[in-house]
C-alpha cells in the first residue's frame, strides 16, 4: 500500500468522524457521534481493501446475485402485502426476506462467479484476464524448483504469471510439515514467489479461481489453463503428460535446461576439471557448469586438476546427458620433452 492511499483512507475515517460529530445521528451526544463515525469509517476502509483483493468475476457474480436476491425479496414481499398477514408481522417477515435472499444470492453468486466468460464482453474486463495464450501458470513443483526465477529475471518469459490460491495452499503445507526436508522445500518457494513478485518487468497475478468438483492439483491446474487459454510452467513428467493428453501447452523447465545445454561433438577437444574417480578402471569424472557429468579414460591420476581431453561420445539419457571423453597422457609427455 502506497503512502498516498494510506493518507487518503486515513482522511475519510477523519471526515466521516467528523460528519457524525457535526450532524449527532439517534440524537447522540457529539463525542459518541464523533466515536461510531470513526468506527463506521474504518469498517468501510477495511471492508474497501478486502473488496479490492477478490478476483472480479467474483465480483460480478456476487453482485449479480444478490440483485437477483433483493428482485424475488421485493416480489414475494408484494405478494404477502395483498395477504391478511398482521402488519408487524408481515414487516419483520418481509425484512428477513430481503436479508436472506440478498445473502443466499450473494454467496452463490460468488461462488458460481468463475463460470462468467469475461472474454466474451466485448474486451470490456481485459483487464482482470491475460490475453488469450499469454497466461503462464505456475505449478508447485516449477516454484519449489526455483530456476523459474532465474528466467524471469533473464526477461525470457513474456505475459502474465499466475499463481493460483490452491497452490499457494500446497506450498503453505509443504513448508508447514513435520519433515524438515518438506518444510525447507516449501519455505524455498515461499521465498522464491516473493522474489518474482518483486521483479519490475514481471506481471504476477494471483487468483482465486477453484474446482471444488475436482479434488487433484494437477487437474485443477489443467482446467485452470483452460478457462484463461494459458500454458503450464512445470518440471513434472506426469502433469506434463496429461496436460497434453488434454489438449493443454506445457512448458517443460527440464525440456527447456536441456536444449541450452552446449552441443558437444566426437572429436571435439574442450577443458574440464577431473573431481573424482569414475567407476570403471583408470577413468576420471567432470562436472560442466550446467552439471553434465564428463566420463574420462586415462584421467584417475588427473584428479583435482585441470585437463584438456578429446569427447569420444555423448549418450542421451531420460536422466539429463552424459559426456565420454579420453585423456592423451603422451602429449603431455611430448610437450615437456618440447
Amino acid at each position: 500500500m502506497s503512502w498516498e492511499m494510506a493518507v487518503f483512507r486515513l482522511l475519510f475515517v477523519l471526515v466521516f468522524a467528523a460528519a457524525s460529530y457535526h450532524l449527532q445521528p439517534f440524537n447522540w451526544s457529539h463525542e459518541g457521534s464523533a466515536v461510531l463515525g470513526a468506527c463506521l469509517g474504518i469498517f468501510f476502509v477495511g471492508f474497501e481493501m478486502r473488496l479490492s483483493r477478490v478476483n472480479l468475476t467474483k465480483l460480478i457474480g456476487a453482485t449479480v446475485g444478490s440483485t437477483l436476491g433483493i428482485l424475488a425479496a421485493l416480489m414475494i414481499s408484494h405478494l404477502l402485502s395483498l395477504t391478511a398477514i398482521e402488519r408487524h408481522s408481515a414487516s419483520y417477515i418481509q425484512v428477513a426476506l430481503l436479508l436472506l435472499m440478498a445473502y443466499v444470492g450473494l454467496v452463490i453468486g460468488a461462488d458460481k462467479g468463475q463460470l462468467l466468460n469475461l472474454s466474451a464482453m466485448g474486451g470490456l474486463f481485459s483487464g482482470d484476464r491475460p490475453a488469450s495464450g499469454s497466461a503462464k501458470i505456475l505449478d508447485t513443483s516449477v516454484i519449489i524448483d526455483g530456476r523459474i526465477s532465474d528466467i524471469c529475471e533473464t526477461g525470457f518469459v513474456d505475459g502474465t504469471l499466475i499463481i493460483p490460491q490452491f497452490v499457494l495452499r500446497e506450498l503453505q503445507m509443504v513448508a508447514d510439515s513435520s519433515d524438515s526436508l518438506k518444510r525447507n522445500r516449501g519455505r524455498r518457494g515461499l521465498d522464491i514467489l516473493q522474489r518474482i513478485q518483486k521483479m519490475s518487468g514481471v506481471d504476477v497475478q494471483i487468483v482465486e479461481n477453484d474446482f471444488p468438483q475436482v479434488r487433484a492439483v494437477d487437474m485443477k491446474l489443467i482446467e485452470l489453463a483452460k478457462v484463461y487459454q494459458g500454458k503450464i510452467v512445470t518440471n513434472d513428467f506426469n502433469l506434463n503428460k496429461v496436460a497434453q493428453l488434454q489438449g493443454v501447452t506445457v512448458l517443460n523447465i527440464n525440456d527447456l535446461a536441456n536444449a541450452l545445454k552446449p552441443v558437444v561433438l566426437p572429436g571435439e577437444s574442450m577443458r574440464v576439471f577431473i573431481l573424482k574417480e569414475g567407476k570403471e578402471y583408470n577413468q576420471g569424472v567432470a562436472y560442466l557448469d550446467d552439471g553434465t557429468m564428463v566420463v574420462v579414460d586415462n584421467a584417475r591420476k588427473m584428479i583435482s586438476k585441470t585437463i584438456d581431453i578429446a569427447v569420444t561420445s555423448v549418450l542421451q539419457t531420460t536422466a539429463g546427458r552424459m559426456i565420454f571423453g579420453k585423456y592423451d597422457d603422451r602429449a603431455k609427455v611430448e610437450m615437456v620433452n618440447s
